[in-house]
């Protein structure tokens, strides 16, 4: 499917059928959202461009590759998006992080922005937006929408799973923001839900209801 890469790796597909299981405990979820996290991250930034520097090894002096231009920007979709956050910052320690406050209306499901903070330089920098679910893709839209308003011109949008009506959404929506996500399930059923999903990645990762 253009635009979107499904991240088929082993490792993220094992953990991704344990937090699918209903019988997972809540630190048992979280501890595999933010490890599954870690290794999205890991596929998401595989293309990042290097420039060489010039250091000096106990050895010799050489000329080694770094990651070029200004540091990433981790932007996660309160709440669940947050779930991401631990285990991509342990890869990429140096990122800043924005932090964007939707809900979602339950009668409507439209997004619904109670909050928004971001670094200030987002047009130099490569946003990544966080959230484990791209169901009807309400709240993805409009928080890329926001930060495209505050000057963001280069976003991927990573998730952990993703119906293919929140894709089509998505894509028609932000055709430039490409998506990165474990899987891609069946449907929507009429709350909104993926199936067969995982239920509310919020509430699990919590352990509200």
């Amino acid at each position: 499917m253009e635009g979107v890469t499904v991240v088929d790796h082993p490792l993220v597909q094992h953990k991704l059928t344990l937090m699918r299981d209903k019988k997972r405990s809540t630190k048992g979820f979280r501890q595999l959202l933010n490890e599954v996290g870690m290794l999205l991250a890991y596929e998401v930034t595989r293309d990042l461009p290097l420039e060489p520097v010039e250091i000096d090894t106990p050895v010799a002096t050489m000329q080694a590759p770094q990651i070029a231009g200004k540091k990433l920007v981790l932007a996660p979709i309160l709440r669940a998006g947050v779930g991401f956050l631990d285990g991509m910052l342990t890869l990429v320690p140096s990122a800043r992080v924005a932090h964007i406050g939707l809900y979602r209306d339950p009668e409507t499901l439209q997004a619904v922005e109670y909050y928004f903070k971001a670094p200030s330089d987002l047009a130099d920098r490569l946003v990544l937006v966080l959230d484990p679910m791209l169901a009807t893709a309400n709240s993805a839209v409009a928080a890329v929408d926001r930060l495209k308003e505050r000057g963001a011109r280069d976003m991927r949008f990573v998730c952990l799973l993703a119906a293919p009506e929140g894709i089509d959404r998505m894509r028609g929506a932000h055709p430039d923001v490409p998506i990165w996500t474990a899987a891609i399930d069946e449907h929507l059923n009429d709350h909104g839900y993926i199936v067969p999903g995982l239920g509310d990645a919020g509430d699990r990762m919590y352990g509200t209801r």
